[in-house]
Parts: structure tokens; C-alpha cells; sequence
């Protein structure tokens, strides 16, 4: 009999975590989103949140949320499941990651962020971004698992503040306004 899932090996987690960053790309391709930004452009970074390329490029300002996400997810695997290896953890994080990215872009989501958040163009992120998100992801959880803890929370505020800063948005906000929307900060959001 095989071993455990939470006794998951590195290259067992590298096969797994590919094949779920597969599986979410086709997914997504099923769903009918692009693979690159219908401008038919591939870049590198996108800054301008109110455009037609935010969540099309290959990375953005809401990057920074995915390598928070990251950070989370390592806090959260090695609280709750310590006793896992910590590939088995990452694989996990993939799992929630790329399962996220898929209602993220369905239209439920996207109709969501439209009405509630500052996204009001919203029209879901190309494969190219979601793919990009995940690994954004990915670095958060490496990160965490090499600095020191507090190095890793540090890391995580000053990210939400850069955001904050830069565009008016960032994951605590992102979360908020999904879940319970205060017309005072999309006000201020709008500028």
C-alpha cells in the first residue's frame, strides 16, 4: 500500500502540484477564458488596475495578494497540520490555490467583484495570470518556510500596505468588500 498523502515526498509533490496547475488550466480553458491577454500582448507586469490588461499579464498589483496567500498558507498547514510533510502541505496550498483561481473566474465571482469590490470592469484573469497567481503563491509559501516567522508576517503587512498605498486595494480589503461591502471604502477606493 502507498504511503499517506501527508507523508507526501517532494517529487511526489512536485508531480501532484503540476498536475494540478493542469487540471486548472484546462478548467479554465473549458470555462472560456483566454490563455493570454486579448490585446494579444504577454507582459511581464501590468500596474494599471482600472484597464483591460489588469489580470491578464503575467503579473499585477494583485500578485502581491497571491504571495500573501502563500505566507497564509504555510501559517495555516503548519498550525493545523504540523505533522504533514511539508510537501504535502504545498500541495494542498496548490490544491486551494488553483481551485480558487477556477471560482475566481466563473461568473458568479466575477459578477461579485464587479458589483461590490473596485473591480468594476472586472472580466475574470487570462490562464496566463491564474497560472501566475498560483506560483505567486507558491514563492509566499517558500518564503514563509524560510524566513523566520516574524520576518514572514513583516513581509505579509508590508505587502498589504504597498498595495494599499499603490492602488487603493489590497487581500484585506479584496475580502471585505467580497463578503460584506462597505460603501465608505469603495467611495474611497474610487478616489
Amino acid at each position: 500500500m502507498g504511503r499517506p498523502f501527508s507523508s507526501l515526498g517532494a517529487r511526489g509533490a512536485i508531480i501532484a502540484c503540476a498536475v494540478i496547475v493542469v487540471a486548472a488550466g484546462l478548467a479554465l480553458h473549458f470555462a472560456g477564458r483566454s490563455a493570454i491577454c486579448p490585446c494579444g500582448t504577454v507582459k511581464l507586469w501590468h500596474g494599471v488596475v482600472q484597464s483591460d490588461e489588469n489580470s491578464q499579464q503575467l503579473s499585477d498589483w494583485y500578485s502581491l495578494s497571491h504571495v500573501i496567500h502563500g505566507l497564509l498558507f504555510y501559517a495555516i498547514g503548519w498550525a493545523v497540520f504540523r505533522r504533514w510533510s511539508v510537501a504535502a502541505r504545498l500541495t494542498l496550498a496548490v490544491l486551494v490555490e488553483a481551485g480558487w483561481e477556477v471560482l475566481e473566474n466563473s461568473p458568479i465571482i466575477i459578477d461579485r467583484y464587479r458589483a461590490v469590490t473596485m473591480a468594476w470592469g472586472y472580466a475574470g484573469d487570462s490562464i496566463l495570470n491564474s497560472l501566475s497567481d498560483i506560483g505567486c503563491m507558491a514563492i509566499g509559501f517558500w518564503l514563509a518556510r524560510v524566513l523566520p516567522w516574524r520576518a514572514s508576517v513583516a513581509l505579509g503587512i508590508a505587502l498589504e500596505l504597498i498595495a494599499l498605498a499603490a492602488i487603493r486595494d489590497n487581500l484585506t480589503l479584496n475580502v471585505l468588500m467580497l463578503v460584506w461591502p462597505v460603501e465608505a471604502i469603495r467611495v474611497w477606493q474610487a478616489g
